[in-house]
């Protein structure tokens, strides 16, 4: 049959999908390293000749031989492998402590922080009131829990009081805070 050139080939080509392509890539990747892998799971086999030689092969004996399978030998260990792990996982434990306890002291500056603006806030707004109300009468609580109105000696004192524990303790502290 002859074919016409307009007309559509009999197998179309489609283009080739790059998922495909890298699933192509990954599968002979992995069948190369399962046969680079496969002599370190090779048996290996032992058995005595007929001469009383003991043999060691990877491929069995040809003939009716007894014949003693043995697993590969396992790769070299490193003789300080377990100290050198040993060690490396008390390095990670140590610094994940240290960093838990940074955590914790940066938590407890900003929880510090926060409670010494807030005293700050609370001394300076009593400081304003003290010196802004003279025409307000403040009262004060005795020890025994009863209240007095303040005297302007009274108020003096306590808003220098108040004054000297600000400069004291508000001092890194921005004055709108």
């Amino acid at each position: 049959m002859k074919r016409d050139e307009t007309q559509m080939p009999e197998r179309a080509a489609y283009p080739r999908s790059p998922v495909g392509a890298a699933a192509r890539r990954a599968a002979i990747a992995v069948l190369a390293l399962g046969l680079v892998a496969a002599p370190a799971f090779a048996a290996l086999y032992k058995w005595t000749d007929a001469n009383g030689r003991v043999i060691y092969s990877d491929q069995p004996p040809p003939g009716n031989v007894k014949v003693e399978t043995i697993n590969a030998p396992p790769p070299p260990a490193n003789p300080n492998a377990v100290k050198e792990l040993a060690a490396k996982e008390a390095e990670l434990k140590k610094a994940k402590q240290l960093r838990v306890e940074d955590d914790a002291k940066a938590t407890k500056a900003r929880v510090d922080a926060n409670l010494r603006r807030q005293e700050c806030q609370r001394a300076r707004g009593q400081a304003i009131a003290l010196a802004q109300s003279d025409q307000v009468v403040l009262y004060s609580t005795t020890p025994t829990g009863e209240r007095v109105a303040m005297s302007d000696a009274a108020r003096l004192a306590e808003r220098q009081r108040l004054d000297y524990w600000i400069r004291e303790n508000c001092q890194n502290q921005n004055n709108d805070n």
